[in-house]
């Protein structure tokens, strides 16, 4: 495989309702989304999850755009892509641009997508997944009041969403989890801080034992180990990362000093598929549980997820949920639905190019660039 071109197009789409964490409220989804096209006229499609602001990581749109134009994008022109193996190494040569993880998974991605096409392998086949469908969780962001988070959950719990994952902070924490664990006795629940107790200790924390909880996620600095893992070592609440982990590398040493029981996934933050499947190899070396998280992605980020969660590392419910929960209109179609309440089938696709809804993209797209050898 050898691409003749690049698109870039940076895309934004409303929400249907706000979604709330710790880091504020995000009412529209902002993406750059990249398109492949090889010489043999195959079209890979993938996602750039940086948002428009520096909130969860120290990359944005802006930067993103910027690295992918100037750095990442030229380096695949008059270059062959036979194998994954290539894949692998396209990612490993471009270590000399330190982090921009995430402008690197949306191209990375986009290459892995288009391979997918070219060769008519099913992008989870490709990645050495193995299941039909994947079990669905929901993430609920921070809402005005209890009985409206309580009445949301109990929602989505009618529709078959088989773990619920709140978000807290230091000021709403204890009420949400009491709440809704009094009206949910056997629901699985974990909550999500998003790194809102930076400077807490174990005894401020000590409360969540007493819920049953699948695990509090990210409860300390968004780049922290150390602290997390004397953390860990007194609560009963497994820890889970997310920010913290940003390679393979981050899982080893978590799992050498106890940093966590459980990681957050996402392909996006760590730079794309292939750092994802060292991950995947760590993680199991180590011990520790894995899940997908989600970062309200578009269609095309929903697909990938939902490959990705094919693996048997990943063996808790992900954060992907159906279009439906966050747009009015997605990106692909159809667009990405239960096969049964509860559950995403893993769908035999050759790449996503089939699925993208062409007029849609362009009605959402802010601003567009190609780019040639």
């Amino acid at each position: 495989m050898r691409i003749e071109s690049i698109v870039m197009r940076q895309v934004r789409m409303q929400l249907l309702e706000p979604f709330v964490t710790s880091y504020g409220a995000e009412t529209h989804k902002e993406a750059v989304i990249v398109e492949a096209r090889t010489e043999a006229g195959a079209v890979g499609y993938a996602e750039c999850v940086a948002a428009g602001t520096p909130h969860y990581t120290e990359e944005t749109s802006i930067t993103a755009w910027h690295v992918l134009k100037e750095w990442l994008i030229p380096s695949v022109f008059g270059r062959g892509f036979d194998s994954v193996d290539h894949l692998v190494r396209w990612l490993e040569d471009q270590n000399y641009i330190r982090g921009n993880r995430m402008a690197k998974a949306g191209l990375e991605m986009a290459l892995w997508d288009a391979f997918a096409a070219e060769t008519s392998t099913p992008l989870a086949a490709l990645l050495g997944g193995s299941r039909t469908e994947v079990a669905v969780g929901i993430s609920v962001g921070l809402q005005p009041a209890t009985d409206v988070l309580v009445e949301k959950v109990a929602r989505y719990v009618s529709q078959g969403f088989q773990r619920v994952k709140l978000k807290v902070e230091p000021s709403r924490d204890f009420e949400i989890v009491s709440a809704v664990r009094a009206a949910f006795p056997t629901l699985p629940i974990m909550v999500d801080a998003n790194s809102a107790y930076a400077g807490c200790t174990y005894e401020d924390l000590r409360w969540l034992d007493d819920y049953d909880l699948m695990m509090i996620e990210q409860p300390l600095s968004h780049d922290d180990l150390v602290f997390h893992a004397e953390l860990a070592r007194h609560l009963k609440t497994p820890v889970c990362l997310d920010e913290s982990i940003k390679s393979a590398e981050d899982v080893r040493r978590a799992g050498l000093i106890g940093s966590c029981r459980v990681v957050n996934v996402k392909a996006g933050r760590v730079g794309g598929f292939s750092e994802v499947l060292r991950i995947h190899a760590e993680a199991k070396n180590s011990g520790m549980t894995l899940w997908c998280g989600g970062m309200l992605e578009t269609g095309i980020g929903r697909l990938h997820n939902v490959a990705l969660s094919s693996l048997s590392g990943f063996s808790l419910p992900g954060d992907t949920g159906p279009s439906s929960r966050y747009f009015a209109e997605d990106i692909v179609s159809p667009p990405v639905e239960f096969s049964r309440p509860g559950w995403l089938p893993v769908e035999r696709i050759c790449g996503v190019s089939d699925r993208v809804d062409k007029a849609t993209l362009e009605a959402c797209t802010v601003y567009k660039e190609t780019f040639l050898p």
